[in-house]
């Protein structure tokens, strides 16, 4: 308990909300471009990376949240997705794994491939395997055209999207910290 309330600092309620708005914007934007990815866990990685997996899975949840509420009512169904998301960043900054693109980039590799094993059944089952996304729902089209239903479906389509949406994801957060002063960074927990 006492490792959670460390987390909770003012720097990092100040910082939820910026980073699930940049969750919600980017995501806006992937959305209205029709590409196959998501882009909506920057911020939590961002969090998961200077503050920790509690933070970071509040602030997956709360973006999610506010998907649902202003354009995507069926996000919701994946704010536990998003929750493990901010938990694994956490871990894989907790190993060092942002130290380099490259640790940084199979952070997000095997990121995407848990998010993809956990998501497809979500979107078979609930959804029929239609989510309403353009660009992901294309994908799953071609892959029910070759015969594949909708679980198989998803599941292809969630192996070929979300692990390069988690390393594009892992990447440009290796790339901010990089950026980021010193005296930012100490702020933070991490």
């Amino acid at each position: 308990m006492d490792n959670i309330r460390k987390e909770f600092t003012t720097s990092t309620l100040v910082l939820i909300p910026i980073a699930v708005a940049i969750n919600v914007g980017v995501n806006w934007l992937v959305q209205q471009l029709g590409l196959p990815l998501y882009l909506d866990s920057i911020g939590t990685v961002l969090v998961g990376v200077l503050v920790g997996p509690w933070s970071a899975a509040l602030t997956g949840i709360l973006a999610v949240i506010a998907i649902t509420l202003f354009f995507w009512p069926p996000a919701v169904a994946w704010a536990g997705i998003a929750a493990i998301i901010g938990i694994m960043a956490a871990g894989f900054r907790a190993a060092g794994w942002f130290k380099t693109w490259w640790k940084s980039a199979l952070g997000g590799l095997i990121t995407g491939l848990v998010a993809a094993f956990l998501s497809a059944p979500i979107a078979a089952y609930v959804f029929g395997g239609v989510t309403g996304q353009a660009g992901t729902d294309a994908l799953v089209a071609a892959f029910r055209a070759a015969g594949l239903d909708a679980l198989g479906a998803n599941m292809g389509q969630g192996i070929v999207s979300d692990p390069i949406d988690k390393i594009i994801t892992f990447v440009i957060v290796w790339a901010i910290m990089l950026g980021l002063p010193e005296r930012m960074k100490s702020r933070f927990t991490r």
